[in-house]
């Protein structure tokens, strides 16, 4: 049988160039080896204030980008979060497991109550404890995560723990990350000290994958480097560089040395320009696959209604499973 792979993304913003690399670009290369489930993480979105329309809109975005950028809906499970209650349900059981100082030194929490200081909200502290429940509900065997969420996939897996502990094994999976060695890292093109966030308000740090060919070719050029000529990958004393040389190797697929090489005696400017000309080479198709699929609304709706109920499927095995060991009398 094959293993479980199960990932999702907060529906906010857009998917950037660093989610194609580090995450879309390495689950693509998963779906024909792995049972792979991959939701648009909706419920997580409601931490922060949401224009009611604009998140409808953003749900529908998300799916299009994801089978833009190579999700086949036939070889994958591809559902919205809030269309499977058995996430919510799970989650306010694994609540009354999760210690307040367990959630109280997730780093997330204290660098989103800094920004947003007039929305700190329940939700916003225990949302670790939902995306135990997300992974969890459908015994994912790996979960696909940048070196920022660890600290959450640790929490899931002491949850684990606890509840084995109280309730007795085998009942849910321990999940492992799963972290890509090459380009899991995508930094910000205006800070390389910050990862490339969707989320951004500057829109100047990150490629957008349904970014037109003229703003990608903008924001690559005006990527912060360093007032050296060489092109040499040196993440300490060089990280705009080494994060521009990360993207093109990745795209690429040729090393660093071979770069440097290419690029010996030339200027920055020149791999400015050969690295726009190949994201925007790499990013037109699915700029217009996603284009064609933002029309057909029927086909996306198709998509989600088909995902939710394989996804629901799965989820109440594992919830049914989880009522009769707390005690807790299954729907007849």
């Amino acid at each position: 049988m094959k293993k479980t792979i199960l990932s999702g993304s907060t529906v906010t913003g857009d998917l950037t160039l660093g989610n194609y690399i580090g995450a879309i670009n390495n689950w693509t290369q998963l779906q024909d080896d792995y049972d792979c489930l991959y939701f648009l993480a909706d419920l997580h979105a409601l931490t922060v204030q949401q224009d009611p329309k604009l998140l409808k809109e953003r749900t529908y975005s998300f799916l299009a980008q994801y089978v833009a950028l190579g999700l086949d809906p036939q070889k994958n499970i591809i559902f919205a979060q809030s269309h499977v209650h058995q996430h919510a349900e799970l989650m306010w059981i694994l609540s009354c497991l999760t210690p307040m100082g367990n959630l109280n030194r997730m780093t997330q929490f204290k660098e989103k109550s800094e920004k947003h200081t007039k929305n700190i909200n329940a939700g916003l502290f225990t949302y670790p404890t939902l995306m135990a429940a997300d992974i969890l509900l459908y015994q994912a065997d790996k979960v696909p995560v940048g070196e920022d969420q660890k600290q959450h996939i640790e929490l899931c897996r002491d949850l684990v723990t606890y509840f084995s502990n109280r309730y007795g094994e085998g009942i849910l999976k321990m999940p492992e990350p799963f972290i890509a060695k090459t380009g899991a890292r995508i930094m910000s093109l205006q800070d390389p000290t910050k990862k490339m966030s969707k989320s951004d308000e500057n829109e100047k740090n990150f490629v957008s994958v349904i970014d037109d060919a003229k703003k990608i070719e903008k924001k690559i050029k005006s990527a912060t480097t360093d007032s050296d000529i060489v092109v040499k990958y040196d993440l300490e004393n060089k990280p705009g560089l080494a994060n521009l040389l990360t993207i093109y190797s990745v795209l690429s697929k040729k090393s660093y040395e071979t770069l440097e090489k290419e690029y010996e005696g030339k200027m920055y400017g020149h791999l400015k320009g050969d690295l726009a000309n190949l994201v925007v080479e790499t990013l037109a198709p699915v700029k217009i696959k996603y284009d064609d699929l933002m029309k057909n609304r029927d086909y996306l709706d198709q998509v989600l209604k088909q995902g939710a109920d394989k996804a629901s499927q799965r989820a109440q095995v594992t919830l049914g499973k989880v009522y009769d060991a707390v005690g807790l009398v299954r729907r007849p």
